[in-house]
């Protein structure tokens, strides 16, 4: 399957705004983490490891890739915050 440039293009924008909820979705967790309710830190902690690791290659790159590096900054940080948070 070959995909044009233009639903390529639309492909990598959905994708970019999924990856924006899942990561925003921390922030039920770190409201609970806040009040006592302590979630296991594990998972938001790989999360923003992979996250980040996801960035640097998006902006490393030589043409940088923006939907990757933007699509996985919330995860660095809402990851940390969850992971702290659940401390």
């Amino acid at each position: 399957m070959h995909l044009s440039p233009k639903a390529f293009h639309i492909l990598g924008i959905i994708a970019t705004i999924a990856s924006l909820g899942m990561y925003v979705s921390y922030i039920p967790q770190i409201i609970d983490n806040l009040h006592g309710l302590k979630s296991n830190p594990t998972q938001p902690l790989a999360a923003a490891i992979n996250c980040s690791l996801w960035v640097c290659y998006g902006l490393l790159r030589e043409k940088k890739d923006w939907p990757i590096a933007i699509a996985n900054s919330p995860g660095v940080l809402f990851g940390l915050i969850a992971f702290l948070t659940a401390l």
